[in-house]
């Protein structure tokens, strides 16, 4: 049973800790992420009397930690970039010696890396792009002005500083008003007897009416550092790793707040320390646009519980010992894709509907040889907006009853899919699907696999123009007739690809003057990729009889796609 204990330290000690090896982050923390602003207002804060809330410590010893257990020490340096913001920084993670290390910080990485940054680190600035590409950087120091009448501070803006504190690169020119936090450190400070001098002398060149001010502003920051035990934590003994990391995951609450991708993949680096570089030999290529959550789900449908959505010590290493294994499911992915004649960087942000299709894989390295019902099920999970809702559940259902057809995907399997079979009614809304909409594009899309150019962007597009159905209607149409075409003209059965360049030439030109315009070729050519009927008549008279005709082509062409 774990054990709760309520301490307070000195900021000085907490730092003394992290600079003797005592304190250490565990393997699953984050990056530093705090700006520059932020770490200038949390001194504010101290010097106002603020709490700067409790701590989070895992006390660590050879009873709840194994040699693969990993770590990671403090950040002594960290270089901003030219908008204060913290570059990123990989923490070199490394097994420790519980003789000399007790104690792993669960919340609080971000103020205590921000305070041993200003006493006990370096600060770095690269103030523009040409100096990152070169990788100059410029010392900075956090400073404190001491003549208060040089203090110009908003009283009016919500959360200002109170105190001009700041980090500044012209550290060679530091105005004698302007005191260098890390110098409270010199032993001239720290030592009751020369302390009262160190002052003085620091004060020397402040003005008279503010040499007052200047003496409390250096006594409250010896006090604040030294002698107040401001560092308030609750740290939790007898606590296996495990329980560590549910504990960071639902107590973590300083400084920026973590999204789910960056708390799955800081637990999954603590059992695989070198999975971020991994991963990002992967998501390269075909693979570029996906993110590190695309490998962690599929991971999650491969070797665990899809639906938990949460990484296991068992998941982690599953997926790190069979990780040639994973990537060779990627990479048939991609051959099945492409014998569809499929990009895989179509589905960057839609990757979801591609999980049960690894799974497949990675369950049948001869993928091919039903090569048909998968592509059925790709589409009907498209066409039919299969993962709209409820994405967890489906990849569940999908992965159980692969299991249940002897792992494979089948149309048998798929026709007993309730959301999966194909219905008049499911047709209908496809038919129904309105330019602009993604079920009319991804129709669209794979309609025109045979005949379209990888090297072309294509367009959604009328074939008789919207704006027609805005003028008068012809004299023999009935009113009737020419509002239910209006209702039409915007659905598929009027709509097609057509090439970016020829889609601005084409305009609102009506159609039957559109198809006069070509040659003999390009009539031909016409014919099959709008798919047109044969005796289509181009006139907008004869709308309803092309939209009808035309629509029964679509659905022909859609069934077989789905079979």
């Amino acid at each position: 049973m774990s054990e709760l204990i309520d301490e307070r330290i000195t900021i000085y000690e907490a730092l003394q800790h992290i600079k003797e090896g005592k304190y250490v982050m565990p393997a699953f923390q984050r990056q530093f992420v705090w700006n520059m602003e932020q770490i200038e207002k949390l001194w504010d804060s101290i010097l106002l009397n603020y709490p700067i809330a409790t701590f989070l410590f895992w006390h660590v010893d050879d009873a709840n930690v194994t040699w693969d257990t990993y770590f990671c020490n403090f950040l002594s340096d960290v270089t901003f970039d030219s908008r204060k913001a913290a570059d990123s920084a990989n923490y070199e993670l490394t097994s420790i010696n519980v003789k000399t290390t007790d104690t792993a910080i669960l919340d609080g990485q971000q103020r205590l890396t921000s305070l041993y940054l200003s006493l006990f680190g370096e600060a770095f600035i690269r103030p523009n792009y040409a100096r990152r590409k070169t990788g100059e950087k410029i010392l900075t120091k956090l400073l404190i002005e001491l003549n208060k009448n040089k203090i110009s501070t908003d009283e009016e803006e919500y959360n200002s500083k109170k105190y001009d504190i700041k980090f500044s690169e012209k550290i060679g020119i530091i105005s004698p008003t302007q005191f260098d936090i890390k110098d409270i450190l010199n032993d001239k400070f720290q030592n009751e007897n020369t302390r009262e001098k160190a002052v003085e002398d620091t004060i020397e060149n402040i003005p008279v009416d503010s040499k007052d001010y200047a003496r409390n502003i250096l006594q409250l920051l010896y006090n604040k550092i030294f002698i107040e035990k401001l560092v308030r934590y609750t740290e939790i003994t007898d606590m296996k790793q495990d329980d560590a990391l549910e504990m960071f995951v639902r107590f973590n609450s300083g400084g920026k707040a973590l999204k789910k991708s960056e708390i799955t993949m800081s637990i999954l680096e603590a059992y695989w320390p070198s999975a971020k570089t991994e991963f990002g030999k992967v998501l390269t290529g075909s693979y570029i646009g996906f993110d590190s959550d695309f490998i962690i789900r599929s991971a999650l449908m491969l070797y665990g519980d899809v639906v938990k959505s949460n990484i296991s010590k068992k998941i982690a290493e599953d997926l790190k010992n069979d990780w040639s294994g994973f990537k060779r499911a990627l990479m048939n992915l991609e051959k099945l894709l492409s014998e569809l004649k499929i990009e895989v960087s179509r589905f960057s942000s839609s990757w979801n509907v591609l999980l049960p299709i690894i799974y497949y894989v990675y369950l049948n390295p001869d993928y091919s040889n039903n090569i048909k019902a998968v592509r059925a099920y790709l589409l009907r999970a498209i066409f039919f907006t299969y993962f709209q809702s409820g994405t967890t559940g489906k990849l569940q259902q999908m992965k159980s009853n692969i299991n249940s057809f002897d792992n494979e995907i089948t149309i048998e399997m798929l026709d007993q899919m309730n959301d999966l079979r194909i219905t008049e009614g499911k047709i209908e809304d496809i038919l129904n699907s309105e330019k602009g909409s993604r079920v009319a594009g991804e129709v669209l899309y794979y309609l025109s696999l045979n005949w379209r150019n990888k090297t072309f962007k294509y367009e959604q597009d009328h074939l008789h123009p919207e704006n027609r159905f805005d003028s008068a209607k012809p004299v023999s149409v009935s009113l009737e007739d020419w509002k239910k075409w209006r209702a039409n003209r915007n659905r598929l059965p009027n709509l097609h690809l057509l090439e970016g360049r020829s889609n601005g030439s084409k305009n609102d030109l009506r159609l039957v003057d559109y198809y006069n315009d070509m040659n003999y070729d390009q009539k031909m050519r016409f014919y099959e990729e709008a798919i047109i009927p044969d005796d289509a008549s181009f006139e907008i008279v004869d709308f309803e009889k092309f939209y009808e005709t035309r629509k029964l082509l679509i659905i022909e062409k859609i069934r077989a796609l789905l079979r």
